[in-house]
């Protein structure tokens, strides 16, 4: 069922008008939906909408609310990325697959072997979040995560996080696995995940998280493209959460 964000005020008692340009174009022009089709809407309460569209005119939509209820496509823990962003389109990847796996917000960090420049990746930044907006409407999250403005470790590492994981294949004193074990999430922790680009943290960085006390985790023996490392890391917190 097609997924689309729409704002309470649009909803009136049993019906729901669509009347913004964006999504009156993607539903009647682009999907060419018609009368009688289903509609699956949220609003910012994050409130799901099970909707049947009841008339189409040349600026709106209205549909009739068959169901609502609260959304539950979300975790119930802050669960943040920084990472060093990838010059090819693996960073579209990251981010519309970071979104899917519940991710709050992505913090782009400048490290020393990163790919783009600080100024590259503020053009992107615009791309990036549209990407994580249009996975948000695929996967039914109510949420829209955000993509902050790219920084440096110090500046991100210095916001109030309960947990600081950072990824460091080849200088790592823990697994993920042995990690999340004696230390597990709970219900609430802002919780950041740091990785590094495709050359990894330089020594300089290194320094820098064993001056912090930060874990330097393993994913194990294997070594993975930064895009899987995201990947793989963000599914194994989600699994591993025993809420």
């Amino acid at each position: 069922m097609p997924h689309f964000f729409i704002d309470s005020k649009n909803i009136n008692k049993n019906t729901a008008v669509i009347n913004d340009n964006e999504n009156y174009r993607h539903i009647a022009k682009s999907l060419r939906a018609r009368i009688g089709e289903k509609l699956l809407l949220i609003d910012e309460t994050q409130i799901q909408y099970e909707t049947i569209i009841k008339k189409i005119d040349s600026k709106e939509i209205t549909c009739e609310i068959q169901k609502f209820y609260p959304s539950k496509r979300d975790l119930d823990f802050d669960l943040y990325l920084a990472q060093s962003p990838l010059r090819s389109d693996a960073q579209l990847t990251i981010m519309e697959k970071a979104t899917e796996l519940g991710i709050r917000g992505v913090y782009p960090v400048i490290t020393d072997n990163c790919a783009v420049t600080e100024k590259v990746a503020l053009k992107k930044r615009d791309k990036w979040q549209r990407v994580m907006y249009e996975a948000s409407k695929q996967c039914e999250r109510a949420k829209i995560p955000t993509c902050f403005p790219p920084a440096d470790l110090d500046s991100i590492l210095g916001e109030n996080f309960d947990k600081i994981l950072v990824l460091a294949e080849r200088s790592a004193d823990i697994s993920l696995k042995e990690y999340l074990n004696h230390n597990q999430i709970t219900k609430g922790e802002k919780v950041l995940v740091v990785i590094g680009s495709e050359g990894g943290f330089s020594k300089k960085e290194f320094e820098y998280f064993k001056s912090k006390k930060l874990p330097l985790i393993t994913l194990g023996d294997l070594i993975l493209k930064a895009e899987t490392a995201v990947i793989v890391t963000l599914g194994s917190i989600v699994y591993e959460y025993k809420g």
